[in-house]
């Protein structure tokens, strides 16, 4: 750590060696598919993208489960692939272009979420795709654990290719729920213990909350 009379030039610094980076890792993911013969890492790897009007966009582990999807929709005729996003920092702004420009949506599926903007991947998606014109949504799915199954992936696709979803969409979401506890608050004061609440209506018993 330095002080303000230098921290700007450290940040910077940083800043540039992310940005080398993204010359150097496609290098390296090379350098090993030729030793080892098998790929490893890269900025992002597509899978079935080549016609595919709808294209998912994820990180992680999902993607395996996603690619199972893609599959079995694609047997179905539907023309859908994907994109698994290999390096978060730097982002590979140029490479995801290139994957998703030719596409009619694209489906931003992450893990985290950004309370009150939405998802922080999508963020980097739409810069990769600005200036391009397609139909974009944003999926917040697995938080705190949560399974994310192919059934509902697969209906989460085929809503996104008559572009039926919202342009924050919560996989799974238990509207009942929401909806009593907005309810009660809107009838009460203060909020109360919302997540007490919550355990208590879909019948879980929790032991221990603080």
């Amino acid at each position: 750590m330095v002080g303000p009379e230098a921290f700007t030039e450290v940040r910077y610094l940083s800043h540039h060696t992310q940005l080398r980076a993204l010359g150097l890792i496609p290098q390296l993911a090379a350098a090993f598919k030729k030793a080892f013969g098998r790929d490893s890492g890269g900025l992002l790897r597509t899978y079935r993208t080549d016609d595919a009007e709808t294209i998912v966009v994820a990180l992680g582990s999902v993607n395996g489960t996603v690619q199972e999807v893609v599959d079995a929709m694609r047997e179905g005729g539907s023309r859908i692939g994907s994109v698994s996003i290999c390096s978060f920092r730097p982002f590979p702004l140029n490479a995801l272009r290139d994957a998703l420009q030719h596409a009619k949506r694209v489906v931003v599926l992450e893990k985290c979420l950004a309370v009150g903007l939405g998802g922080i991947v999508s963020d980097g998606v739409r810069k990769a795709l600005s200036g391009i014109v397609l139909k974009g949504y944003t999926v917040i799915a697995g938080l705190g654990g949560r399974a994310i199954t192919r059934a509902s992936l697969t209906r989460l696709f085929e809503d996104a290719e008559r572009d039926e979803l919202e342009q924050v969409t919560f996989l799974d979401l238990n509207a009942d729920v929401v909806s009593y506890e907005l309810e009660r608050e809107s009838r009460a004061r203060r909020s109360g213990p919302t997540a007490e609440a919550i355990l208590r209506r879909l019948g879980a018993v929790a032991s221990r909350i603080g």
